[in-house]
């Protein structure tokens, strides 16, 4: 894998994140780690111990929008910046379209996701995240360090490429709904409906299926094979092109985006806003089940 800006493979080993380390320029590297629980619990475990030479990329102030007024629906919970806003953050990272860079979190993956498919978006190439995280490195005999990353050199810009990431917005899902598949990556007791510990109404988007983003990982917390993805996916009805992704704020539907294109199964889409911003208008259907 090199630092060229074409495409990188959606996935890197430790192994190959050391090798790619050797070279100049390296990789930027972003700790990710969060907890939608406690939104100051990532950086603390990033002041623990990170990877030797990361910095860490905020879900809430980098790798979302600031919440939309209280009383409006538009947005979410975590609310998609605009592709100019967050090209202005990857440029105060110091990140050019010729430098490669590897996400990583100490969740299994969802937190890297979203900053692997938003650098996709924002039409950077030269992405991937490190499978198996912060504990695959450890394992592999990486070097972790603690306290503050080393200061930033930024960019003067951050240029716009064409993006390969769709997205899909409320009103439009709405008037597709029995002609896409949207695909749920929410925990199954949160998609029926059972309970809801984050938003005002439990339930699910009518049609949409289940598959909770901790499925595609294996024992070990590394992706599982691409053809045992693929086999799954399309046991599940899901064709290359026609999901939407969603899940509670537009964060885990990411693991859901990455797991297909490992799977070599390209071209779905995100809806941002997910279950948070679809909940909080009650014109918009419910199903529970």
């Amino acid at each position: 894998m090199s630092t060229a800006a074409k495409p990188w493979a959606p996935l890197i080993t430790a192994e190959q994140l050391q090798a790619l380390l050797q070279q100049t320029p390296p990789p930027l590297l972003l700790d990710c780690s969060f907890d939608l629980a406690d939104s100051g619990a990532g950086e603390r475990a990033f002041l623990d111990r990170h990877i030797a030479g990361a910095r860490y990329a905020h879900l809430e102030h980098e790798l979302s929008a600031p919440k939309s007024p209280e009383g409006s629906i538009r947005g979410g919970r975590h609310p998609l910046p605009t592709r100019e806003a967050f090209a202005e953050v990857a440029a105060s990272w110091g990140l050019t379209p010729e430098r490669g860079v590897v996400c990583y979190d100490q969740q299994g993956g969802p937190y890297a996701a979203r900053a692997w498919w938003m650098l996709r978006w924002l039409g950077h190439g030269a992405v991937a995240v490190l499978d198996g995280g912060l504990a695959a490195w450890q394992a592999a005999g990486g070097p972790v360090e603690s306290g503050e990353a080393a200061p930033a050199q930024p960019a003067s810009s951050y240029p716009l490429g064409d993006t390969t990431m769709p997205t899909v917005q409320a009103d439009t899902l709405l008037r597709q709904l029995g002609r896409v598949t949207v695909l749920d990556a929410r925990a199954g007791e949160r998609f029926r409906g059972e309970t809801e510990p984050l938003d005002a109404v439990a339930g699910h988007i009518p049609g949409a299926l289940n598959r909770f983003f901790k499925d595609n990982l294996g024992s070990d917390g590394r992706f599982l094979p691409a053809a045992a993805l693929r086999a799954t996916f399309e046991a599940m009805g899901l064709k290359p092109g026609q999901v939407v992704n969603q899940c509670g704020s537009g964060v885990t539907a990411c693991h859901n985006l990455l797991a297909l294109e490992h799977a070599g199964m390209n071209g779905s889409a995100l809806y941002p806003g997910s279950w948070s911003e679809w909940s909080a208008d009650p014109a918009r259907p419910v199903a529970r089940s």
